[in-house]
């Protein structure tokens, strides 16, 4: 069995793979929560570990004596070219991501669209080459940055039930500006890679994922996975190599 495991800014995700197959999936809001399963998961024989904090460091620590551990860094080998000119600054959930979707459609140009903490674009080429994208403030993130940076706005969460394009609330204009100003920022930037690269698959995948996906007017396919999915076929391609 496999254990990939995704630390994330506000979660952390645990995979367990039988092969390519996912057998289960769990999400944890702190490492000793993390710690404390890691103790239920049997027949495990190799691990992958991305992070985008330092919270990872105590979790090997623990377990590089149980099984094979790999720390994904710009170094660990992957099944596309990475054509990033900062590749020291790539988050390793970005590069991920990207490899879990040309993995699901190779031999395609895939945008893949990554809803979390910031909206990350990742675009690689339909010959496997990963060139970047984007990186924008996400849902929560503009809601925090406007009540932060002003003197009257109030806090507010993320309403994933909240469709209005015209807010008639000051409450109800700051969820459209931030939500619906998302999934209109998304379906453009969309738009765009679709007149540059026809044939292109659109993968949506994030903890906003699913609300992205209620507004998006192009065409995708939502992989709530995609991410623990590539960095599984990371960690084969490792080990296969």
């Amino acid at each position: 069995m496999n254990l990939v495991l995704d630390f994330g800014n506000s979660r952390i995700k645990a995979g367990l793979f039988n092969g390519t197959s996912l057998e289960e999936m769990h999400v944890f809001t702190s490492v000793t929560d993390l710690a404390h399963a890691l103790d239920t998961f049997n027949g495990i024989a190799r691990c992958i570990v991305a992070s985008v904090t330092q919270q990872h460091q105590q979790v090997i620590e623990s377990c590089q004596s149980r099984f094979n551990i790999v720390l994904f860094s710009h170094n660990t080998p992957i099944p596309l070219k990475n054509l990033y000119k900062s590749v020291l600054t790539l988050g390793s959930d970005r590069l991920a991501a990207a490899v879990g979707a040309f993995t699901r459609y190779p031999g395609r140009p895939v945008l893949t669209i990554d809803a979390g903490t910031c909206l990350k674009y990742n675009f690689v080429t339909a010959g496997g080459e990963y060139l970047g994208g984007a990186i924008s403030p996400g849902i929560p993130m503009r809601l925090k940055a406007m009540h932060h940076y002003t003197h009257s706005l109030p806090l507010l969460k993320i309403n994933n039930s909240y469709d209005k394009l015209t807010g008639t609330t000051t409450e109800e204009s700051l969820l459209s500006g931030a939500m619906m100003g998302a999934a209109c920022e998304a379906d453009e930037m969309i738009s765009r890679y679709f007149h540059l690269y026809p044939a292109l698959v659109v993968v949506v995948t994030g903890g906003d994922g699913e609300f992205l996906c209620r507004q998006l007017k192009n065409r995708f396919f939502a992989h709530q996975n995609i991410l623990l999915e590539g960095l599984n076929t990371i960690l084969n391609y490792q080990f296969e190599k």
